[in-house]
């Protein structure tokens, strides 16, 4: 029998081992930008068209290369990275494994000019399907720019996977801000189909954040740092007001490379259980330095996966470093409505805060000499006693109206019944009528009283079904009423975003907005839907963006479905919202007239009922 193991080809080696490095546009984005941070650029501009099917162009002014290293760059397995076993293990790059390029090649018509600083001409290649098709010298500027067109024109079954334009854009923007967050010294611009998503300069960290997802963002992070014998921590958090609802806006770099680590994503979550809802993801920025030696990075060709020495204690300093920036910067709430930061005491005296007028003869024996320990004492706890009654008050106050109001539920709710001989209760005409009035529990239900018993009906969900059917309505019908804005509004959206409403701009304008790029990520807002009244269009839009989001990724909706999921989930009538008698009737009204008014959009119950049989076991021992 002959035999039938054989050496595979260059070109087929490298179209397989593309298979796991080039997944897609973005792949390509990460792995040339990441070459040109090796390189030790300080300019690097990214220019795609297409959403990189067409183009995907890196330039940069980093080392160049020499015409041999040119040449060499497209062999499997070359690096200038490492050239040792023992290099693995002290990596400080962000490549070494010498794939991509070959890779990238083995898919696409490549184009690379590279020129040395010291060096008056540079060299020209260009290779198509890991075939080369010409090398020569060249006249460029000094650095290396790398050209790949035309991705997987020679693997259609890939090309036709990819998805649509806005989401493949999306990826490389993602892969561009990982890369632009863990090196704000150097000066990053992108460039999509000729237009500027980003130019940004070299700056500090919060400033790159700020450049990035825009100037809300400044005053909704707070800084974190700690030293330890094991990691160096140090970044950004978010506030919890500010946390969403789908996951993106968490970055974890180590030793500057970006990766995913759900363990040490849970140690800052955990800080965050009481203080946000749950399914809400807070925002962070977080980088750790860690001896090479004591992190693995060769875990997966994309090396986003690391393996740890000792993940329980970097687990532990996490979580530790996260919650003391809480605290320190009172993001996490105190119940002392006098001393706001607690953690503020003049050392030695813990019953005295900094901003006390601090007199040492307050506290003085009589013969005025040192502290007396017993009037020292007695002052403190008079001090702490005041505080706890001023507390009490506060705490009063909040409650201030709740007595009146649930005096007036009892009242309300006490039916002045009559009784005849034979025990039977009769109800006057006015007050039968007066008990079909809907009534308002704790600003979240409403009660209204049917001919089986009574119902309970949740505003929120009930509004959320009705707003859901008109909207998915004026989709049909391609007709709703707009409310013109007397001064238009501007909003902006990080580029992430901003791509995404673009996408969706003719879809949530049919919902009866009137929104119109501005450019730079900016829009105006002329009008929004008449049935959804706002000042906030900042942050209805935001919601809707961050809603439509999660539709896509938990529910796998049609665009348009998760659009009037998410705009009736943001401008349903909110749990707390005190309601007229005449509002709950035309809700009710209004919900009863829907195709389905038994379920919200999400699938919860919109009501329920309570027929007299139930309530009658109820009483029973």
């Amino acid at each position: 029998m002959s035999d039938l193991i054989n050496l595979l080809p260059d070109a087929i080696a490298n179209q397989i081992a593309a298979g796991e490095v080039v997944q897609r546009p973005a792949s390509v984005v990460k792995e040339m930008m990441e070459n040109s941070v090796d390189a030790g650029a300080r300019n690097i501009q990214l220019i795609i068209k297409d959403a990189g099917k067409q183009l995907i162009q890196v330039t940069d002014d980093g080392t160049g290369m020499s015409e041999t290293d040119a040449r060499m760059s497209f062999e499997r397995h070359a690096t200038s990275k490492i050239r040792t076993v023992d290099d693995l293990f002290a990596i400080r790059t962000m490549g070494f494994r010498g794939e991509a390029m070959a890779s990238i090649a083995a898919v696409a018509k490549v184009e690379l000019k590279s020129r040395q600083h010291d060096k008056e001409l540079g060299t020209k290649i260009i290779i198509e399907g890991s075939e080369l098709i010409t090398q020569e010298p060249c006249q460029c500027p000094a650095g290396t720019s790398i050209s790949v067109k035309n991705l997987f024109y020679n693997v259609p079954a890939r090309r036709n996977f990819l998805k649509s334009n806005p989401v493949e854009t999306r990826h490389m923007i993602d892969e561009f801000t990982r890369l632009a967050l863990a090196h704000p010294d150097i000066h990053f611009t992108m460039q999509h189909n000729g237009l500027e998503l980003f130019h940004l300069n070299s700056a500090n960290l919060r400033q790159r954040i700020v450049s990035i997802f825009g100037n809300a963002a400044n005053g909704r992070i707070v800084p974190i740092e700690e030293e330890t014998d094991i990691v160096k921590l140090y970044g950004f958090i978010g506030k919890p007001e500010f946390a969403k609802k789908t996951r993106g806006d968490q970055f974890l770099f180590i030793n500057d490379r970006f990766v995913k680590n759900n363990y040490l994503n849970h140690a800052v979550f955990s800080n965050y259980n009481d203080l946000i809802p749950k399914g809400n993801y807070p925002f962070f920025v977080l980088f750790l330095e860690i001896n090479p030696q004591k992190v693995d990075i060769n875990v997966h060709p994309t090396k986003q996966e690391v393996k740890f020495e000792d993940e329980r204690a970097i687990y532990n300093i996490v979580r530790a470093s996260t919650k003391h920036a809480l605290a320190k910067y009172s993001v996490t709430p105190t119940l002392d409505f006098e001393q706001e930061q607690s953690f503020n005491r003049i050392q030695g005296n813990p019953g005295l805060s900094s901003s006390d007028n601090f007199n040492p003869e307050k506290f003085a024996g009589k013969s005025g000499q040192g502290l007396n320990t017993a009037h020292q004492i007695n002052a403190w706890k008079t001090q702490d006693s005041q505080r706890e009654n001023n507390n009490l008050r506060n705490w009063e106050k909040l409650f201030d109206g709740v007595k009146t109001e649930s005096h007036q539920e009892e009242q309300s709710m006490t039916l002045k019944s009559s009784w005849d001989d034979a025990g039977a209760q009769r109800m006057p005409h006015s007050e039968s009528i007066e008990r079909k009035q809907p009534y308002q529990l704790h600003g979240k239900y409403i009660l209204s009283p049917i001919k089986s018993g009574c119902i309970l009906i949740d505003q929120h969900l009930a509004h959320e079904r009705i707003l859901y059917e008109k909207l998915m309505q004026s989709f049909e019908q391609k007709k709703v009423a707009t409310q013109k804005q007397l001064f238009p509004q501007t909003v902006t959206f990080s580029a992430q975003d901003s791509s995404l409403v673009l996408e969706l701009l003719n879809d949530i304008n049919a919902l009866g907005f009137d929104i119109q790029e501005f450019g730079k990520n900016t829009f105006v807002v002329h009008g929004v839907p008449a049935d959804i009244g706002t000042n906030e269009e900042q942050v209805v839009l935001e919601e809707l963006i961050e809603n439509y989001k999660q539709n896509l990724q938990e529910l796998k909706l049609d665009k348009r479905e998760s659009l009037a999921r998410s705009l009736a989930h943001e401008s349903a009538i909110k749990k707390g919202k005190l309601m007229e008698a005449e509002e709950m009737k035309q809700l009710v009204d209004e919900l009863f007239a829907c195709e389905q008014p038994y379920l919200a959009p999400n699938g919860k119950k919109t009501f329920i009922t309570l027929d007299f049989q139930e309530l009658e076991k109820r009483f029973e021992s």
